[in-house]
């Protein structure tokens, strides 16, 4: 961020539950240029992979109950969640004394620094809303009353989309309320890949992520499959990297001969980019995310992606024919369309594309982010 941007003597507090890796050079930038402290409700929650790492970072862990809810979609699948009552999070905020408060979801934390704000009116508060219109089906009746109480107790609303931005607008928040900021994480060794792809691993397909209902992989097999069986003079190859509940179905699946997959379980972040440079398209079939950031790092190795706009990272990213194909998750057609256009895409045109992802995942860098979110800071401070 250009050194006109710095302003340190602004102090701000995310409060969040856990600190996701991709966030990390984010809130590395964005505290380069102002006085940051990290409130975290949680080391890590069970059903997340990640290693914990806040090095470099102002982190204070909190007192913290937590519940474990169970979210039923309606697209079928279910998972824990996890929900935080962050018990000291009003005398934190007192012992800090931020002038903005940027609280990650719509809950406890956020209704604490409503209350904080009655001992500082001054401060700012703005949501950090890390949602989509896919990842808020089933969530019950509660969380949208209390969504729509809050929606007048603060001073802005940060997103990561449009879809997020469509979501929290049908709330009845206007749009001067809120900011859309993109998302990314640490690009550079990914970028390190070279784009060109010899033909034997021009097509092959990747997928990195969680083996679980919402990633939209079981009925993304069974398309593939057909597409397989429809294609039998052709050979395709499926890598699946990462672990979870859906493996041992997805390793059991009938598939045609010349269907051929390998599960490599789950990868160390380091060793990711030599995977990205052995495969040639990325596959993202997720039924609910709120943004998927291996499709920014997938499209930084120069691989198109084939993915659901259910992931706000494909729906703001991908151009259909110009860097990737999307879909509408559970439109059986639209899936076989998209893969059928990625797999009969021609050696040539796919190297265009390769170019095309990279310059479009290079838009969005931690840097830009921090940015976008130092903005939305200095609008709430700037009004009355």
């Amino acid at each position: 961020m250009p050194e006109a941007s710095k302003l340190p003597e602004i102090r701000v507090a995310f409060l969040t539950n856990i600190l996701a890796p991709y966030w990390k050079p984010v809130l590395q930038s964005f505290a380069a240029c102002h006085r940051l402290r990290v409130l975290l409700s949680t080391p890590m929650e069970n059903n997340r992979p990640w290693e914990i790492d806040w090095k470099g970072l102002d982190v204070v862990l909190q007192r913290t109950i937590t519940f474990r809810q169970r979210w039923r979609h309606p697209a079928g699948f279910a998972e824990p969640v996890y929900v935080h009552l962050p018990l000291d999070t009003i005398s934190q905020l007192r012992r800090f004394r931020p002038h903005v408060i940027l609280s990650n979801e719509m809950g406890f934390r956020t209704l604490f620094a409503c209350a904080y704000r009655k001992f500082v009116p001054a401060s700012r508060l703005l949501v950090v809303a890390e949602i989509a219109e896919s990842t808020e089906q089933g969530r019950g009746r509660m969380r949208a009353l209390l969504r729509r109480f809050l929606k007048n107790k603060v001073d802005g609303f940060v997103v990561l989309g449009q879809s997020g931005a469509r979501y929290i607008h049908s709330l009845g928040v206007p749009q001067s309320k809120i900011f859309p900021i993109g998302y990314t994480t640490d690009l550079a060794r990914f970028c390190g890949v070279p784009l060109a792809r010899p033909a034997p691993s021009a097509h092959r397909l990747l997928y990195v992520g969680q083996l679980i209902g919402r990633k939209g992989l079981l009925p993304f097999f069974d398309t593939l499959a057909k597409w397989a069986c429809a294609h039998a003079e052709r050979t395709l190859e499926f890598v699946i990297v990462g672990d979870g509940p859906c493996r041992v179905r997805l390793e059991q699946a009938g598939l045609p001969p010349n269907l051929k997959t390998t599960f490599r379980g789950n990868v160390a972040f380091h060793e990711l980019p030599a995977i990205y440079a052995e495969c040639g398209i990325f596959a993202f079939p997720t039924l609910a995310d709120t943004w998927g950031v291996v499709v920014n790092e997938a499209m930084a190795a120069g691989l198109p992606v084939v993915g659901s706009i259910a992931s706000q990272a494909v729906e703001e990213m991908v151009e259909n024919g110009q860097n990737g194909w999307s879909f509408v998750p559970g439109d059986t057609t639209a899936i076989y369309s998209a893969i059928d256009q990625a797999l009969n895409t021609s050696l040539e045109a796919l190297d265009r594309m390769r170019g095309r992802a990279r310059e479009t995942a290079l838009r969005y860098t931690p840097d830009s982010v921090a940015a976008n979110i130092g903005n939305a800071v200095r609008e709430v401070l700037g009004r009355a």
